[in-house]
C-alpha cells in the first residue's frame, strides 16, 4: 500500500521559511518521480515542483512560475524522503501542501496533506 505522509507545515508571518517532508513507503520511491502540489481554500490542485527519479544519474528539477527562485524541491531516497524548502512565503502561498507520485500533467497524490498558512 503506497503511504505519503506530509509534514513541516504551520503558520508563518510574509517572507518567512518552512521546510517540508514527505515520508514514503510501499513502493520503490528511488525509481519514483515525485512532486508537491498544492490546494488553497475553494481552489483546485495546483502543481508546484517535480523531482526526477534520478535512477540514471542525477536529478532535474521543475517549479511552476509562481514558486520559481523561492521555493526548493530535493530527495533523500536513502531516507525515502521528498523535501520541500518554502523562502520568501507570501500569502497567496496559503494551502494545503501534498506530495505527490509523479510530475506535471500526471501525478497521484495519498496523503492528507500539511497545511501552510502565510499571514501577519
Amino acid at each position: 500500500e503506497v503511504q505519503l505522509v506530509e509534514s513541516g507545515g504551520g503558520l508563518v508571518q510574509p517572507g518567512g521559511s518552512l521546510r517540508l517532508s514527505c515520508a514514503a513507503s510501499g513502493f520503490t520511491f528511488r525509481f519514483a518521480a515525485m512532486s508537491w502540489v498544492r490546494q488553497a481554500p475553494g481552489k483546485g490542485l495546483e502543481w508546484v515542483s517535480g523531482i526526477s527519479s534520478g535512477s540514471s544519474g542525477g536529478y532535474s528539477t521543475y517549479y511552476a512560475d509562481a514558486v520559481k527562485g523561492r521555493f526548493t524541491i530535493s530527495r533523500d531516497n536513502a531516507k525515502n524522503t521528498l523535501y520541500l524548502q518554502l523562502n520568501s512565503l507570501k500569502t497567496e502561498d496559503t494551502a494545503m501542501y501534498y506530495c505527490a507520485q509523479g510530475l506535471r500533467g500526471s501525478f497521484t497524490t495519498g496523503g492528507q496533506g500539511t497545511q501552510v498558512t502565510v499571514s501577519s
